[in-house]
């Protein structure tokens, strides 16, 4: 499938959510069990640190006798954790590719489980002072694209030829995006850039907070993050699907309905043999996670909750009991 199909139909699932823009009232708080304890390790993702951070310490307070270490460079050092045993969660901004769910079945036999924790607009962040008022995708690849697959067009390497005026016309653009182990870096590549190649000129950053912090200090800045690292230093260019299409910014509503177009879900994947019951210890974080109190941490970072219907599905999917939270 190519890769604006995948995104078409990633869209086409959000949609699904759209009622669910306010945090969905069906969601049940977290109820805490007795007996839980132990160490738990998270390796991935850096665009799901924070959240991470967040969800292990909310699951601490509840649980004086857990410890939970997280460790989040990028989502490709989720699948070598998890295959060499390394850790329990592996968060990650992309779906695992083929070749890591290969090298995954063939020393354990079945592939790895993976369950839905937000969605995410990845947003296209300008300085704060650029005036640029929408771009399409068509744009977006012909600024951060050297082959323009998606394109098949000149470049844009000034902010007049993207569409702005006056002292803007002739300044550079500088481009920062992800390093390549990252998932937000290899989801904007295929979904973005039609698997085409970045520029030489794109600043490879190690995080998402660099990229954002590095435009905010650029006033002729251009890069991509997820929306949980939003600033104040940096603003959102609204994005149309094709020349002539309405601009949509990254709010709930556009996200959930596709219009928006590039949303995504996050995930965490594990190890988990079918058939068999995963410990309590995990088994609970999962609950807590996926529960009310967890998905308002997810709200809180700037991300859009799941709703109690995906819950159930993906709960169900890894054999978690939902009768008692």
């Amino acid at each position: 499938m190519k890769p604006r199909l995948i995104a078409a139909a990633l869209a086409a699932n959000l949609a699904a959510v759209t009622a669910a823009i306010a945090l969905d009232a069906n969601l049940p708080a977290y109820q805490p069990v007795g007996g839980i304890s132990g160490q738990l390790k998270s390796v991935g993702s850096d665009t799901l640190n924070n959240e991470m951070e967040l969800w292990a310490k909310g699951f601490e307070a509840l649980y004086p006798g857990v410890t939970i270490e997280i460790e989040g460079k990028g989502s490709a050092t989720a699948p070598p954790a998890l295959l060499e045993g390394a850790s329990q969660f592996g968060p990650m901004s992309r779906p695992m590719n083929a070749d890591e769910i290969a090298a995954f079945e063939k020393k354990y036999g079945y592939k790895p489980a993976h369950f839905r924790v937000a969605a995410d607009a990845l947003a296209i962040y300008v300085n704060k002072n650029n005036p640029i008022p929408c771009l399409t995708m068509q744009q977006v690849d012909q600024i951060f694209s050297s082959t323009r697959q998606g394109s098949g067009s000149r470049s844009i390497d000034n902010w007049g030829d993207a569409g702005t005026t006056g002292e803007w016309a002739t300044k550079p653009i500088s481009i920062y995006g992800r390093n390549s182990i990252s998932g937000t870096y290899e989801f904007f590549k295929s979904t973005v850039l039609y698997n085409g190649d970045y520029k030489e000129a794109v600043k490879q950053q190690p995080g998402s907070a660099e990229v954002v912090q590095n435009i905010a200090n650029d006033k002729f800045a251009i890069g991509y993050s997820g929306l949980g690292y939003k600033t104040e230093g940096v603003r959102t260019v609204p994005l149309a699907a094709y020349y002539g299409a309405k601009c949509y910014d990254t709010t709930a509503e556009a996200t959930y309905s596709g219009k928006y177009p590039i949303a995504r879900y996050l995930y965490i994947n594990l190890n988990k043999k079918p058939g068999e019951l995963l410990g309590p210890l995990r088994a609970e974080f999962i609950k807590y996670i996926l529960s009310k109190d967890g998905q308002t941490l997810t709200e809180k970072s700037g991300y859009f909750q799941i709703t109690n219907e995906i819950r159930q599905h993906d709960l169900d999917a890894l054999g978690i009991s939902t009768l008692a939270n």
